[in-house]
């Protein structure tokens, strides 16, 4: 998976969990963020899909070193105004570093396609992944959720609680099963400019699809965990 990505899962199920898991005075009418924000935004949609557009433009105007450089230094760019404006690191960073190796394994192989590679087959290891710990009955959602918010290992004593977060693991996997089927077609048929299209389409717009459902497993395992007394209750 890439690094942004696995940033902004973690990111979002921390929100979700921790917000639900506190008790919320009534004067507290500060909003939750919706799974568009949580996954960067339209702002970080636009900038995770730039180097990528900018790639497919430039190689098909200019050639492959050119639109190497182009991405590169765009994705360079980006990264220094996130730090710039203070915004969190492993996103920006993150970025960065999944665009210089793209680039680097098409200037190691020469073909323009090749700079996708990496993130097809990432997204194929991350289907595979979220689909083993589902099988091994350790959900990633659920085990994600743990680890940021410390609440222990209730959710895995309700087999409600660790069907909701199987669901959620599930449809991240699809998503990026997805996305290698997809793509994988287009790298065997060379269509690079296709390519640069089905990895902004199949990027965060999917991702966020994803964290709405991950949202779903948070709220309704929390709930259902108050109510059979594995979690505290709320305080009015």
């Amino acid at each position: 998976m890439h690094p942004e990505e696995m940033s902004t899962v973690h990111t979002a199920i921390t929100e979700e969990s921790a917000t639900d898991m506190q008790a919320k005075p009534a004067t507290d009418h500060r909003q939750k963020k919706s799974a568009l924000e949580q996954a960067g935004g339209v702002k970080g949609m636009v900038y995770s899909a730039l180097p990528a557009l900018t790639f497919v433009l430039a190689n098909s105007a200019r050639g492959l070193k050119f639109a190497i450089i182009a991405s590169v230094a765009l994705a360079l760019a980006l990264t220094v105004e996130r730090l710039v404006r203070k915004e969190p690191l492993a996103p920006a960073f993150g970025g960065l570093f999944g665009v210089a190796i793209a680039a680097g394994i098409a200037w190691w192989t020469g073909s323009a396609r090749d700079y996708f590679v990496i993130g097809i087959w990432a997204s194929l290891a991350g289907a595979i992944v979220f689909i083993a710990s589902v099988l091994v009955r350790k959900p990633l959602a659920g085990l994600i959720w743990n680890s940021a918010t410390g609440k222990g290992d209730a959710w895995r004593a309700d087999k409600y609680s660790r069907l909701y977060y199987d669901i959620a693991t599930l449809v991240l996997a699809a998503i990026f099963a997805a996305r290698f089927a997809v793509q994988q077609y287009l790298y065997q048929a060379d269509e690079v400019g296709s390519l640069g299209v089905a990895k902004i389409l199949m990027g965060y717009p999917l991702l966020a699809v994803g964290l709405l459902v991950v949202a779903w497993a948070v709220r309704a395992s929390n709930k259902r965990l108050k109510a059979i007394g594995l979690l505290p209750a709320e305080r009015g």
